[in-house]
């Protein structure tokens, strides 16, 4: 089933005791994607991944692998998926090229593949070094590396930029790019690093106390266009003028006005209406919304239980 999801998950539910940690999560991630999973902490990301790898079953619900029913008596469907969870598991006294080759051994996979995840995540100058001298970031790629050696369709990492420094989190920017657009692999990335997703993912998920709040691309979860940020010689009056125009203003503490215009046109209305009521116009620009700013707006709502 080429059209299915690389992962659709239905009335998705676990519990731990008394408490719920999902309830009826409902995960659609389209295949190619590079997918974020955002929530606080707590929220149920890492419950999910488990249940996403075998690691737990669910109490209620499914879940799909590329259209594939995924049970404990299904587990086989694993095998075109790699995962790297938080910091991997090494062996600190063998070589990286070491490591490779002894998970390549146990999976039975062809010698080739150590030097192909070698040359994909930049690690074959510092193959021949035992890995206890290696830096973390170079930890995070070997980790890669091994999650990549069976050459999956789907890639499940949680948290993996954790710790990293910012030419760390460049090099995986770069690598999750390279891997979703020339090998056509599927990633889906749960992090808390939000603004390291806005620059990767082209969709997200967003989850806050075990329920999904919103799913989709990036560009639908910022919705309207944001206000303008109007900057004038005299604020207080220039924000009356607006008003009888029939615009919505606010003033903030830096004598800046922000004003709700629906379009382009509109702004350059706003900016008319200004210049012919004599007010000089220093700034006029939109305030683009970051996506944690969206995140933590989306969370707020979920929580005081208002429309997201």
């Amino acid at each position: 089933m080429t059209d299915s999801p690389a992962i659709e998950t239905r009335e998705l539910t676990r519990r731990f005791g008394s408490r719920t940690a999902l309830q009826s999560l409902a995960l659609c991630v389209p295949q190619g994607c590079i997918y974020g999973f955002l929530g606080p902490n707590g929220a149920g990301k890492t419950t999910t991944i488990r249940l996403l790898l075998g690691l737990l079953r669910p109490h209620q619900g499914s879940i799909f692998l590329y259209g594939e029913p995924f049970t404990w008596e299904r587990r086989d469907l694993l095998r075109d998926v790699g995962a790297l969870v938080e910091t991997p598991s090494l062996y600190p006294h063998l070589t990286g090229r070491e490591n490779l080759d002894l998970t390549r051994r146990i999976l039975g996979l062809p010698i080739a593949r150590v030097a192909e995840s070698l040359e994909l995540t930049g690690l074959c100058a510092d193959a021949g070094r035992v890995v206890r001298t290696y830096s973390l970031g170079m930890r995070q790629r070997l980790g890669l590396a091994l999650a990549w050696l069976g050459k999956p369709r789907l890639l499940i990492l949680d948290e993996p930029a954790n710790g990293l420094d910012p030419a760390g989190t460049r090099e995986w920017r770069a690598l999750l790019r390279q891997l979703a657009k020339e090998h056509q692999v599927t990633v889906f990335l749960s992090s808390h690093l939000l603004s390291e997703v806005e620059h990767v993912a082209d969709h997200i998920g967003v989850i806050n106390r075990g329920q999904l709040v919103f799913q989709g691309e990036i560009g639908n979860l910022r919705g309207c266009q944001p206000p303008l940020i109007v900057r004038v010689d005299r604020p207080h009056e220039a924000a009356h003028l607006l008003r009888a125009g029939g615009w919505r203003v606010v003033e903030d503490s830096n004598h800046a006005l922000s004003v709700q215009a629906a379009s382009e046109t509109d702004a350059a209305l706003v900016n008319r209406a200004l210049v012919m009521g004599g007010i000089h116009v220093c700034e006029l620009c939109r305030q683009e919304d970051t996506l944690e700013d969206l995140f933590l707006r989306l969370v707020a709502q979920a929580d005081a239980g208002g429309a997201i």
